[in-house]
């Protein structure tokens, strides 16, 4: 068995060509088919001229084409970026000129949205639109979709192995804009295979795919599903009874959500011959009542509560056996990972001892895109027990506190960043910030997080209109933000201050003083749901 990401499709379409891989609305390939997509679209990639390790962006919502640009850029030598669908103009060109993708695959309208963006992107050749590419006029060649599945590439795919990189997943950080946590083949390969042993995925599994690929958390529903050879079924959905609806019709097995959307299928009516043997939760602590909830609405499927960062993808689950007994924990250590709860010195804490969840093993990740100063932050040596071994091993520090009990199992603290989680997402402040700071007669601004009842955290802004005589327009600030940021960062809650905002001695913004204020800015949502 090859340790290439594309070779979890290859292999199954080996072993079992005529089985169902993907099911995309009324689309359906069985894994010869899927494998033949992947190959045409690494030709066509390496007929655009694609270089070995260059970027390979894919814009688009999740499709059979989507599947096949980041399965085929893999199998070409290059390496696949997927981008939320979500994102805006501004994000988007962010992540294409931050890793200097060469080819970007998205739709026709999506292209034409980006187009004050791509000026500003000199090493993007070619847009592949998936659809009709006449009437596109931009400063770089379009193709259509199948117009570059239908050219011959001059020369065979890239030789890599299973050290090189193979995807870049964009995730917020606590300043600045998204960063770019690059993944070998190996974390990749190494990711599907844990998480399938521990989940008992098989080819008899019927997996949704809900969750962006552009996370960690929803790509691993196809990288799972390819490698144990089960189908993957790609889903779009709009109202969270799509979901319900989707269950049944296609008989689904898997499911992954984050904590937002399970409360809100938590009180649908499932069907009472529901066919998930398993569904899980990431992206945050699925809330006591939702948990109890699900499992009254479908007792025939099995719980997995699960604890990841996107710079190892997955550390921990817990056993549904457990659940019961120790609800609040994150579990052990997924199969082919190490995790520890260190002191700030490295020593390892005591049982019940608050400390950072450092993860070591095959799923750590390469750092970051084009940042050695976070790499180093957050990427660091490990101490190895065995002193004869010279080579030096590194591991993610997560930056996160835990604490271990005395029979191993974890159990989440607190977040050592100001990131705010909302609806499932990491959002930066920062990025919210700047995109306050742009607007007309805002000052000075300041966004943090808020307890919310149904989103985890709800996002609150302060601002500042400096000196001017007339005040700020919540409303059209509002409508001005959604025009710029996606749905999931834009605030929840606007509230207009009376002067300059608070300063900490070293003079920046007090934002933990303004949090502390506005810690009960969503009480009242928090009261109509109790």
């Amino acid at each position: 068995m090859s340790e290439l990401i594309h070779s979890l499709i290859l292999d199954s379409a080996a072993r079992s060509p005529a089985a169902e891989a993907l099911a995309d609305r009324g689309r359906r390939l069985d894994y010869a088919a899927l494998a033949a997509a992947v190959e045409r679209a690494a030709g066509a990639f390496v007929g655009l001229g694609l270089g070995r390790g260059e970027r390979v962006a894919v814009y688009l919502e999740k499709s059979v084409e989507n599947v096949a640009a980041m399965f085929g850029a893999a199998a070409a030598g290059g390496v696949f970026v997927p981008v939320n669908p979500l994102l805006k103009a501004a994000q988007v060109g962010h992540i294409l000129r931050d890793c200097a993708v060469r080819i970007l695959v998205t739709s026709p309208d999506r292209l034409r949205m980006l187009e004050a963006e791509l000026a500003a992107c000199p090493d993007l050749r070619v847009a592949v639109v998936t659809g009709s590419a006449e009437g596109i006029a931009l400063p770089l060649a379009v193709v259509g979709w199948e117009q570059a599945l239908e050219a011959k590439a001059s020369s065979g795919a890239h030789r890599v192995i299973d050290a090189d990189m193979a995807a870049i997943l964009y995730t917020s950080g606590s300043t600045g804009k998204p960063k770019g946590v690059v993944l070998s083949h190996r974390n990749l390969v190494a990711g599907a295979r844990s998480v399938a042993s521990y989940l008992r995925n098989s080819a008899e599994d019927r997996i949704l795919a809900v969750l962006p690929l552009s996370f960690d958390y929803g790509l691993s529903q196809l990288t799972t599903a390819f490698h144990s050879g089960a189908t993957a079924v790609l889903l779009n959905h709009l109202l969270p009874r799509d979901v319900v609806r989707t269950v049944a019709e296609e008989r689904i097995t898997g499911l992954a959500a984050v904590p937002p959307l399970w409360m809100q299928l938590a009180p649908l009516a499932w069907p009472k011959d529901c066919t998930l043997r398993y569904f899980t939760n990431s992206g945050g602590a699925m809330p006591r009542a939702t948990l109890d909830a699900l499992r009254r609405a479908i007792p025939g499927a099995a719980p997995y509560l699960m604890y990841g960062l996107t710079e190892a993808f997955r550390s921990t689950y817990l056993d549904p056996c457990e659940i019961d007994r120790r609800p609040d924990s994150i579990g052990k250590a997924i199969p082919n990972a190490e995790v520890l709860v260190v002191r700030p010195d490295g020593s390892e804490c005591d049982p019940d001892e608050p400390g950072e969840l450092v993860h070591r093993g095959a799923l750590v990740s390469l750092g970051y895109w084009n940042d050695p100063a976070r790499t180093a932050e957050r990427f660091k040596p490990f101490a190895r027990r065995e002193g004869g071994l010279t080579l030096t091993e590194m591991a993610v520090w997560s930056g996160d506190t835990v604490r271990r009990d005395r029979d191993g199992y974890l159990y989440f603290v607190s977040r050592a960043d100001e990131m705010i989680k909302t609806s499932g997402y990491r959002v930066s402040p920062t990025e919210v910030e700047e995109a306050m700071l742009a607007l007309p007669g805002v000052a000075e601004a300041v966004a943090f997080g808020a307890a919310h009842p149904s989103l985890g955290q709800g996002i609150v802004a302060v601002l500042w209109a400096g000196d001017q005589a007339a005040p700020l327009d919540t409303n059209a600030l509002s409508a001005a933000l959604k025009a710029q940021l996606p749905r999931y960062m834009v605030p929840h809650r606007l509230v207009m201050h009376g002067g300059p905002l608070p300063r900490n001695p070293n003079g920046k913004i007090d934002r933990k003083q303004l949090a502390a204020q506005h810690a009960d800015a969503f009480a009242e949502q928090r009261e109509l749901a109790a």
